[in-house]
């Protein structure tokens, strides 16, 4: 009687072995677009340059500037000052800091988010031993942050005082 109970199941396994490959699927693909098929063509997007130039002006009737060329988008320039401050007889360089994003909003003016700063050095601890001192600093960044309307080739001032004047110039530039 188990004799014949198996030869009864034998057919439905048989089958349950002969199903995964009788029903397999097949995959279909695409054909490779032609010579005639049309491509999508690029977004058209704005391919001028701009100067952006950054002068301030010293109490001391110093001039200084700075000139980036960049295009639509996001810009960084960093730069190293010539003046240093001094910790532990070591000279620090303070770096200049510029960036941003530039927005063309027409074809005469632009939204200009920038960042104009620096990062100094600032003292946060003093150690005093056997005579001497030594001090712990780390870098900080300060500066003007701030969003601006710009007319291409006007000069706009964004800051004025007795000590400094720092005037702000973007040049959209012909192709």
């Amino acid at each position: 009687m188990k004799f014949h109970l198996a030869m009864k199941f034998l057919p439905m396994i048989g089958l349950g072995v002969l199903l995964p490959f009788a029903c397999q699927s097949q995959v279909v693909y695409p054909p490779p677009p032609s010579s005639s098929t049309p491509l999508a063509s690029p977004a058209l997007t704005n391919t001028s340059n701009y100067a952006i130039q950054v002068q301030w002006k010293t109490s001391k009737s110093e001039t200084n500037n700075l000139r980036l060329l960049t295009t639509e988008g996001q810009f960084t320039l960093d730069a190293v000052q010539t003046n240093r401050v001094k910790i532990n007889n070591n000279e620090i360089p303070v770096t200049l800091r510029f960036s941003g994003t530039l927005t063309v909003i027409s074809p005469g003016k632009g939204r200009l988010n920038l960042f104009l700063g620096r990062t100094v050095p600032y003292v946060t601890s003093v150690n005093v031993g056997s005579g001497t001192s030594t001090s712990s600093y780390q870098q900080t960044q300060v500066g003007l942050s701030a969003t601006y309307i710009v007319t291409f080739g006007k000069p706009l001032v964004i800051q004025s005082d007795d000590n400094e004047q720092v005037t702000l110039v973007v040049d959209r530039l012909e192709e």
